[in-house]
């Protein structure tokens, strides 16, 4: 069995074809700058295509897509028919999907239902599948694989937000987490990796990326996570603000003079990393500048450190302890400073860290822990498109 993953932007539609016997990936690829003058990058085992190509909408990138897997003397598969299924990363499930399911017109209807709650994804994820219909066989069956749903089993008292009820029955105002799909993955696998039952574990998942988020995963079941209406809230991220005093909103409106979209704008857009240093949103180099001496670089990996030291602290709490802390992302697989800085303190909590296994460790499953280190904290790089994959098997 062939899986094609698709994990689709406004502008941009990066994929994978997996072979579900081996779980080996095939190809992949990324095209970008739909409805500009777009290009693509394809990949197939040790070959590299690159280049220049017109999108007007995502249904020109699905065929270049399938040219580029079909055809030449570098395809993959001989035919379309080959591939199975299509998953496709869908951000914004609300609460009217608790698990991955079969697209169908219902189902999409639904999903335009949701277009408020995640206006920069939804709209792009709906568009990319109707284009994709256009593209494949009928006859190929399609899954949406969300990213709230890992955490549809937060408790009430955990989700709500303390505004007036009805507000809450009227706009499904409440924390729906996201990066559900990398969570659920790297806490399974480090279930495997200790060769333990996931429903005797507490663990902490910390996704560190451009955006970032924390995980409370409790007997393998999310209980807690630190992005919530939107994925504003939570950790300092690349350019988004993390958690602030809401009433910093009105009053942004009221001494600037910004509307709410600007003010939306700022705390998305133009706040987080880049918003401190006012340099850059790149952890790359938020640490070199740091190394240089810069103070507000130094400043903005400090308040990164202590706020994911801060939920960490938090859910151990809420959890009644934590047997495992694993890192994954851009940043939490390949910052050992990130993780150093994080982990200093934890003592209390059971952790000693191994500083030179830490420093080494980089993209690859790794304990950063000493061996007799009550609570073991890893590196495991998250792995989004084989959860989907595994799940739109299981549905087809």
């Amino acid at each position: 069995m062939k899986i094609l993953v698709i994990n689709a932007g406004s502008s941009s539609l990066k994929y994978q074809l997996i072979s579900m016997e081996d779980e080996s990936v095939l190809a992949k690829g990324l095209c970008e700058k739909i409805g500009l003058s777009g290009s693509i990058t394809h990949k197939a085992g040790d070959y590299t295509d690159s280049h220049d190509a017109s999108f007007p909408t995502h249904a020109e990138a699905f065929a270049e897509v399938v040219r580029l897997l079909s055809t030449g003397e570098h395809a993959v598969i001989a035919d379309v028919s080959e591939i199975s299924a299509i998953g496709h990363r869908v951000v914004q499930g609300g609460e009217y999907f608790t698990e991955s399911a079969l697209i169908t017109e219902d189902m999409l209807a639904k999903l335009e239902d949701l277009n408020p709650l995640a206006p920069l994804h939804n709209p792009a994820h709906i568009m990319a599948i109707r284009a994709c219909q256009k593209i494949f066989d009928k006859s190929i069956p399609q899954v949406a694989v969300f990213d709230t749903s890992f955490h549809q089993t937060i408790p009430k008292h955990a989700y709500m937000y303390a505004i007036p009820y009805e507000l809450y029955e009227k706009h499904h105002i409440r924390k729906y987490g996201f990066h559900g799909t990398s969570h659920r993955y790297v806490s399974a696998r480090l279930a495997e990796i200790l060769k333990k039952p996931l429903t005797d574990m507490n663990i902490i998942t910390c996704h560190l990326g451009n955006g970032s988020s924390i995980a409370a995963v409790k007997g393998g079941k999310s209980v807690d996570t630190t992005m919530g209406f939107t994925p504003l809230d939570g950790v300092i991220m690349g350019t988004r603000s993390g958690s602030i005093d809401p009433s910093i909103v009105m009053f942004l409106q009221e001494k600037e003079g910004l509307s709410p979209q600007a003010v939306n704008d700022l705390l998305n857009k133009k706040s987080g990393y880049v918003g401190i240093t006012g340099l850059t949103s790149d952890q790359r180099d938020l640490v070199a500048a740091a190394g240089k001496g810069d103070e507000r670089a130094k400043l903005a990996l400090r308040m990164q450190q202590y706020g994911i030291k801060k939920y960490i602290g938090a859910y151990a709490a809420a959890m009644g302890g934590v047997d495992a802390i694993v890192f994954t992302g851009g940043i939490g697989e390949n910052a050992s400073e990130t993780r150093s800085g994080v982990c200093d303190g934890l003592e209390f909590l059971g952790i000693e860290l191994d500083e030179v296994v830490n420093q080494a460790a980089r993209g690859t499953e790794t304990e950063i822990t000493k061996p007799d280190s009550k609570v073991k904290v890893y590196v495991i790089p998250t792995n989004e498109e084989l959860t989907i994959a595994k799940d739109t098997k299981a549905l087809v």
